[in-house]
């Protein structure tokens, strides 16, 4: 049988920072994946350049059934902490929009960033293992795969969410918790685009491939970016972001000119304009004209409609309520809402508070980021502080 001091299940973003960290430590390391290659998710990601941090990240930029739990992790391990890594590996990266930072060429280089630093740090790395079985012993754990039997001090685990399982996501990290007798919390995609009801789809889905920026506001939470309609239904940043906080049944209110007041705009045109020219200066056109058709409004000059029509077509824009009929599920989630209870871990070590040497870190956690590589960095941030202890 196989020793180690630490086994990490999972070759993804958390699992590679953890075997880093602890094979800088001495420990002797060996990460397990039933996948062909490691850091999939990493290299789907932001477009095949990974969206690998971000300047703002702050606690309240993440959801959890416990809030305060990421606090210990995230001030310990900062954005600025992988900044310098990516920094150390020459690896050309450029800020977008809200503090999002991305690599200028490929997001393998971050996967080749985090192989070469295991290299150094003389961490194994075993692809294409399944595990069959974990037995818990007095001095650690030992589990049968079908690449031989291996026994070790401390286990990790790093298996990730049910989101894209189509690279191999699987509730494998959820099951080992509950074979520990962990609460695992409910599960639901996130970071996910709105399905909707035959009616919304009927009269939406010919818009599909227009975007602009909106206002999306759900149970007290409200994001700016950009919307885009689909043949399916509603996605792009503003919709990602604000599914974190949707729930089944409830309304999502858009407002379609953010940085504007209608009405003011509406009284400042020339009253002989037609409404939908007027319209056409800060929407698309093809928008406004399905918009039109679909409230049986007729466009004609300013000046024809009375004070409360003129009112009514500003309260739409400003407040345009649609109720998704659900989501596109884990097919195209970025993320999973929920998993393994927080309060079922320490959240200075990540280890079960009630299995000593049993670590969980990254998305197999109940800590979902927002959008724009908030997601990335509770992985480096829980897997490096895992690293310290493991």
């Amino acid at each position: 049988m196989s020793s180690w001091d630490v086994i990490i299940i999972g070759a993804g973003a958390a699992g590679l920072m953890c075997a880093i960290e602890a094979g800088n430590r001495g420990r002797k390391v060996l990460v397990l994946d039933h996948a062909k290659r490691v850091g999939q998710k990493i290299i789907m990601s932001g477009g095949g350049r990974c969206n690998f941090t971000n300047m703002y990240t702050e606690p309240q930029n993440f959801l959890s059934d416990n809030p305060h739990f990421v606090k210990s992790a995230l001030k310990r391990y900062t954005q600025w902490d992988f900044l310098a890594m990516v920094e150390k590996h020459q690896i050309d990266y450029h800020e977008r929009s809200h503090g999002q930072y991305f690599c200028l060429d490929s997001a393998k280089q971050i996967v080749q960033m985090l192989l070469d630093e295991c290299e150094q740090a003389k961490v194994t790395v075993k692809l294409r293992t399944e595990i069959v079985k974990i037995d818990q012993q007095d001095d650690g754990f030992e589990l049968n795969t079908t690449s031989g039997d291996l026994q070790c001090e401390s286990l990790v685990v790093a298996t990730g969410g049910l989101s894209m399982p189509k690279i191999g996501a699987t509730p494998y990290g959820y099951k080992i918790a509950e074979q520990f007798d962990l609460e695992v919390l409910k599960t639901t995609a996130g970071l996910v685009p709105f399905t909707l009801h035959t009616q919304d789809k009927e009269w939406l889905s010919p818009l599909s491939g227009i975007s602009f920026d909106a206002e999306a506001s759900c149970n007290g939470t409200t994001f700016k970016e950009a919307l885009l309609f689909t043949h399916r239904g509603l996605s792009g940043p503003v919709v990602l972001q604000i599914s974190n906080y949707w729930n089944p049944g409830d309304e999502v209110v858009f407002n379609l000119l953010p940085d504007m007041d209608l009405a003011h705009a509406l009284s400042k045109s020339s009253p002989e304009q037609e409404l939908k020219t007027v319209l056409a200066q800060w929407l698309p056109k093809r928008f406004i004209t399905q918009v039109l058709e679909a409230k049986h409004l007729e466009s004609k000059p300013i000046k024809q409609y009375n004070h409360k029509e003129l009112q009514d077509i500003c309260d739409y824009f400003h407040q345009w309520k649609i109720k998704p009929n659900g989501t596109e599920g884990y097919r195209t989630a970025e993320v999973t809402l929920g998993g393994v209870n927080s309060d079922e871990l320490s959240s200075k070590t990540l280890e079960a508070k009630k299995v000593k040497g049993l670590y969980f870190v990254g998305e197999v956690v109940d800590v979902t980021g927002w959008l724009g590589g908030f997601n990335f960095q509770w992985a480096w941030a829980s897997g490096w502080c895992a690293g310290q202890f493991v």
